[in-house]
């Protein structure tokens, strides 16, 4: 139940200055432009992402098997907000009530990752039969969770060099929370922008790209403001 897709910008003038004509100035972004830059400059991939998981999103040690169920739960839970985060972070999870091992019961978890806590719903399968050794079950989150290495990571990859895109340039952030979770389909309230020639109405400046939650099933949606 664990999906990750992105979507994606306006704000933005330019200033003549001394020296410069108004399309060299307007190419290169004036001085008021360089005031309006937000303050985290996306210059490349980010290092610590992994988008492809890896060893470095596992939790270790597992579990021995002959540990409690709720004790494998509470590690597959952490692994799970991991494979999303796509950053190694300090996680902990907890079922408060323990996970009922009966068919089509639903019990609540909850992992903390970097400080911010996501709700889980654990389901055991309906065909779950009392006393066996194979407990099939299903994790589902009830909230989003905003991570500001993987977003800038998302941003270099749709704007940045590594993009393709020749319109877009000097790419920025706000300053984002490592972690933080958000209920699915929220506006965070924080922006990206880059550099665009042809921002708004045609003419050379900053675009803004609101960063929102996506639906259930989708990750983070990346809006350009018309």
């Amino acid at each position: 139940m664990r999906y990750l897709r992105i979507l994606t910008g306006v704000a933005a003038v330019t200033l003549l200055s001394a020296g410069c004509g108004a399309s060299e100035t307007a190419k290169a972004g004036g001085t008021d432009d360089a005031a309006k830059a937000l303050p985290v400059a996306i210059t490349g991939p980010q290092p610590d992402v992994y988008m492809r998981g890896g060893d470095a999103l596992r939790v270790t040690p597992a579990p021995d098997l002959g540990a409690p169920f709720v004790k494998k739960v509470e590690h597959a839970l952490r692994e799970d907000v991991l494979s999303t985060a796509k950053v190694a972070g300090k996680t902990s999870a907890t079922c408060p009530a323990g996970v009922v091992q009966k068919a089509g019961a639903v019990s609540q978890c909850v992992v903390t990752y970097a400080g911010a806590e996501i709700p889980y719903d654990v389901k055991i399968s309906d065909s779950y039969t009392a006393g066996s050794s194979i407990i099939s079950y299903t994790k589902e989150p009830k909230k989003a969770l905003l991570v500001d290495k993987l977003v800038y990571q998302m941003i270099n990859e749709r704007y940045g060099a590594e993009s393709g895109r020749t319109d877009a340039s000097k790419v920025a952030c706000d300053e984002l929370p490592a972690a933080k979770a958000f209920d699915y389909g929220a506006d965070t309230g924080f922006t990206c922008q880059y550099w665009g020639e042809h921002a708004k109405n045609g003419e050379p400046g900053y675009r803004t790209v609101q960063i929102k939650i996506g639906v259930k099933g989708y990750s983070y949606n990346f809006e350009e403001v018309e």
